[in-house]
């Protein structure tokens, strides 16, 4: 049974960092692209990070203040400098087609069930 975990989310002051991680098992995912996205209340999906081997692709909303990071089958995601509008579920996606078609998420192959991050201002 294939399972992605997340974890580390949290509450967290404006301008603090958290590290998101992501335990994917069940499969072998050296050839998935893996990264995250997220959704606040009231808002659409949106994408945040993938990694394709070891290239780390960014949504301008966090560009600069995160880092995307793979170990085997566990992905990480390094968020510094947060911002209340950083608040979010995050969620971890696997997929064997590349970033530039991960748009808001539809279709992934693999989902977490999501870590919630809140930001207090």
């Amino acid at each position: 049974q294939v399972q992605l975990v997340e974890s580390g989310g949290g509450l967290v002051q404006a301008g603090g960092s958290l590290r998101l991680s992501c335990a994917a098992s069940g499969r072998t995912f050296s050839s998935y692209t893996m990264g995250w996205f997220r959704q606040a209340p009231g808002k659409v999906r949106e994408f945040v990070a993938a990694i394709s081997g070891w290239r780390g692709s960014y949504a301008d909303s966090v560009k600069g203040r995160s880092t995307i990071s793979r170990d085997s089958n566990t992905v990480y995601l390094q968020m510094n400098t947060l911002k209340p509008e950083d608040t979010a579920v995050y969620y971890c996606a696997a997929d064997t087609k590349s970033t530039s078609r991960w748009g808001t998420g539809d279709a992934m192959e693999y989902w977490g069930k999501g870590t919630l991050v809140t930001v207090s201002s």
